[in-house]
């Protein structure tokens, strides 16, 4: 039954990297490209951001039901990082429906303009902190500890920051391949190809930095994933697929693009879940929140999976629907 929940867990991370987390990585292509492209990127984007940000949705549920303790640890510990985190969210889906569906005057539509492409920089940034503070291990649950202590020390160091960049070039990554294959003109080709191979580069050399930021915040991240065939096995195969992912970028084969991507992202997360398991958060000078000890009752849990399954049978149906109705009905792909 935990195995099954930890499965949706697991699942709905996954979906919100590739799906939601590629929304915000429009954004940040938009920041650098300017006008460039932006047509294209609005498109897209429009029909679906909002259903994308349900798999967020999953997880926190998952967390609150099933793991209360590391609901709890996180949310009072992290609340800093967070409050950007979910400022981020809204104020770039407000920006984004405003500057969408609002006047078009070119002066208010500059304005949230700005505030789409900045809140898409700083939102998975921030996402992509506060994961980096549950792994580095120096969140405390004493509570007679000063208040930089228990709640900016986690999270403010170089690893915590150094997952931050790794999970935004991650987003870029993916926003620039889906976009490649929405692209229609010759000069928005060129533009998101471009990306493209630069994010490919940048992903592998932010990948480095992350375990080089490891070693100097005395966490061994390296050893660790050495010390693990299931991570060292899932690390080499995305990097094997790395020639793959150029050839198909090289020939703008958008269906192999977008399958080789999303088989990389789904082995970048199994390869931390392996050294991480059973842990969900690391603790300083303290028993770890594992998932045996987080766990809710086992009625909750049984009532909880029902309604992943129920959600599941609902939501999955709906948005098949939703692409079909807004995307592949006018033929065009979506991600």
């Amino acid at each position: 039954m935990t195995t099954v929940i930890l499965l949706f867990l697991g699942v709905a991370l996954l979906f919100y990297v590739l799906l939601g987390g590629a929304d915000f990585g429009a954004g940040i292509i938009e920041l650098f490209t300017g006008k460039k492209g932006i047509d294209v990127i609005s498109k897209v984007i429009a029909p679906v951001w909002e259903a994308n940000h349900v798999w967020l949705i999953v997880v926190i549920v998952i967390l609150f039901m099933g793991f209360p303790s590391v609901y709890s640890t996180i949310t009072l510990t992290l609340h800093i990082p967070l409050l950007v985190l979910l400022i981020g969210i809204i104020l770039r889906g407000a920006s984004f429906t405003f500057r969408y569906y609002d006047i078009r005057e070119e002066k208010v539509t500059s304005v949230y303009t700005v505030f789409f492409k900045v809140s898409s920089l700083f939102t998975p940034m921030f996402l992509g902190i506060t994961l980096g503070a549950v792994i580095l291990g120096r969140i405390t649950t004493d509570m007679t500890e000063s208040f930089y202590r228990v709640f900016i020390y986690p999270w403010l160091n170089v690893f915590s920051f150094s997952v931050g960049l790794f999970t935004v070039i991650l987003f870029t990554f993916l926003a620039s391949l889906y976009l490649l294959g929405e692209a229609r003109n010759k000069a928005d080709i060129d533009l998101f190809l471009r990306y493209s191979r630069i994010m490919a580069i940048s992903l592998v050399v932010s990948g480095a930095v992350v375990f080089a930021a490891g070693e100097i915040d005395g966490l061994h991240l390296l050893q660790e994933f050495i010390r693990s065939p299931v991570s060292m096995g899932s690390i080499g195969m995305a990097t094997l697929l790395l020639p793959f992912l150029w050839i198909s970028i090289h020939r703008h084969n958008v269906l192999w693009i977008r399958l080789v991507a999303g088989a990389q992202t789904l082995l970048v997360l199994l390869g931390w879940f392996a050294i991480q398991y059973p842990v969900l958060v690391n603790l300083s000078n303290e028993a770890d929140i594992t998932v045996q000890l987080a766990q809710a009752p086992e009625n909750t849990m049984y009532q909880l999976m029902m309604a992943l399954i129920v959600g599941l049978l609902l939501v999955i149906p709906a948005l098949i629907y939703l692409f079909k109705v807004f995307k592949f009905d006018k033929g065009e792909a979506d991600y």
